[in-house]
């Protein structure tokens, strides 16, 4: 998200437009937590993760009185358009702003991959080189002690962190929310691949899985499957780090895409990557959808786990 702050800040100023930043998310857009930005306040973001302006959650902005109370606070600082960052619920928020008379230019980062109207949001590529960097080192030890491993990843409600995740790292399943799984079927992918003579065997469990890893534990320590097994979870590690240099690359595209728009009277919509081009989806058009991962990945790991 830094590298998407500083393209708007240095885009925006670079065109003549004064650039303030709002602190802490929607609860520092109701408050009126703002700090004007110049180009040297961004000098040195691009190799930081996370956002120098700080987020949170906020469940005051839920409610339409503290939403027109915002929109209103923004104007009278002198804010004339939002350029919101984040997720499907930051971009709901600027959906809430448009319809209280704020125009808005949303650009989309979730390391889920899930926001619908775009193929890659920020974050997902530094996600996932994080993943494939833990499991290759978790496969060196799970050869050096012929074990199983379950990985488990990011992803409540989409499984493209596992399902790519399990592609680029060679796993022999990969468990996502998307799609029906059981205990059964981990079993059977440890058992298989110990039976084709494999030393080692690597199982992606995203967090929102229909099956979670306690219970694939407990069938596991019941059945001889050739492997022991060991768990992983990755947590937050995969929220933070440098980011890679595609992410600051579609983020400092976005950015700039963003107030080229906004300059050329487009308002209310979200930058999005169309394959290599960067296009522009209305708010409206986002919110309440969510983008499901490519059936093909599934498909991958099973013809590439043999």
């Amino acid at each position: 998200m830094n590298a998407a702050i500083r393209a708007v800040v240095r885009t925006g100023l670079h065109h003549g437009r004064k650039v303030i930043g709002v602190q802490n998310g929607y609860d520092g857009l109701i408050d009126g937590d703002y700090r004007p930005l110049g180009a040297r306040d961004v000098g040195s973001v691009l190799p930081h993760g996370g956002t120098m302006l700080y987020t949170r959650r906020s469940e005051r902005f839920l409610e339409p009185r503290h939403q027109a109370a915002a929109a209103q606070k923004a104007r009278a600082a002198g804010i004339g358009t939002l350029v919101v960052i984040g997720g499907e619920g930051s971009i709901s928020g600027a959906n809430a702003l448009a319809a209280h008379g704020m125009p808005v230019m949303a650009i989309p980062a979730s390391i889920d991959n899930d926001i619908f109207g775009t193929d890659l949001s920020i974050g997902v590529d530094t996600a996932l080189n994080t993943i494939v960097g833990a499991v290759d080192k978790l496969r060196d030890t799970a050869s050096a002690h012929n074990r199983a491993f379950l990985v488990e990843t990011m992803g409540r409600n989409c499984g493209y962190l596992a399902l790519v995740a399990g592609v680029v790292c060679g796993a022999e399943l990969a468990l996502v929310p998307e799609v029906p799984g059981t205990a059964g079927d981990v079993l059977a992918a440890i058992k298989g691949a110990h039976d084709r003579g494999k030393g080692n065997a690597i199982i992606i469990v995203a967090e929102g899985a229909p099956v979670g890893i306690g219970e694939i534990m407990k069938a596991l320590e019941a059945t001889d499957v050739g492997f022991t097994a060991r768990v992983t979870r990755l947590g937050h590690i995969q929220r933070g780090g440098s980011p890679t240099a595609f992410d600051r690359l579609i983020a400092s595209r976005m950015g700039v895409s963003a107030v080229e728009a906004l300059l050329a009277g487009k308002t209310n919509t979200m930058t999005g990557l169309d394959g290599s081009a960067i296009k522009l989806v209305p708010v409206a058009q986002v919110t309440g959808k969510c983008r499901a991962p490519g059936e093909e990945f599934a498909a991958m790991i099973r013809t590439l786990a043999l």
